[in-house]
């Protein structure tokens, strides 16, 4: 008689739910360990949660040093990836879902090249949201926080206490500001000439 399958391998496969790091851009990291799993480390999105691959034989300190490694590798992959304006669009419906019960509804979410002295407009009159394409290729975490910036526009125009309130609401808000700071500050460093080897 053959053996089981899923004794095979040793260890039973074992998983674990998280918390993720601030800023990560997911709610929730599901650890899975694996006894046929030797050495790789592998992570994927599901959904809002992001699932981690890791060796069952891992100490804890290691686990949470590559969730840390997988967290960043799976950013740095998401903000090489452009959205479309269709997708900006559902994106929008989402986090106004996520943040603002839907009460903000744009009629429309599209990049635009004209804008290089902000990151996104809105018009509450028309329902329009615009984001400067220089935001493409940035974490999504800061894309996001744009987006619920100018959804906030759609509830309350002006940036008066009830509009800060609002946007309270988006967990990554200091995190995407000082990003764009950053942004911002570097753009405005001299550039020093590249020197050759000589």
């Amino acid at each position: 008689m053959p053996a089981d399958p899923l004794h095979r391998a040793g260890k039973p496969q074992r998983s674990t739910t998280s918390l993720p790091p601030s800023g990560s851009g997911a709610s929730a990291i599901e650890v899975r360990r694996s006894a046929r799993r030797r050495r790789t480390v592998s992570a994927y999105r599901e959904g809002d949660r992001t699932v981690v691959l890791i060796p069952a034989r891992m100490s804890e300190a290691e686990e949470q040093r590559w969730v840390t490694v997988m967290l960043d590798k799976l950013a740095a992959q998401e903000s090489k990836r452009v959205l479309g304006d269709a997708e900006l669009t559902e994106r929008a419906a989402r986090l106004s879902d996520q943040y603002f019960d839907g009460r903000a509804r744009p009629t429309s979410v599209r990049w635009v090249t004209n804008q290089n002295t902000r990151w996104g407009s809105c018009t509450p009159a028309e329902g329009s949201i615009r984001l400067s394409h220089r935001l493409q290729g940035m974490p999504e975490y800061v894309v996001d926080y744009v987006l619920v910036h100018e959804l906030a526009h759609l509830l309350v125009p002006g940036h008066g206490p009830r509009f800060w309130r609002l946007l309270e609401a988006y967990p990554r808000t200091e995190r995407a500001r000082g990003y764009l700071e950053g942004v911002v500050a570097a753009a405005r460093l001299p550039h020093l000439p590249v020197g050759r080897d000589e």
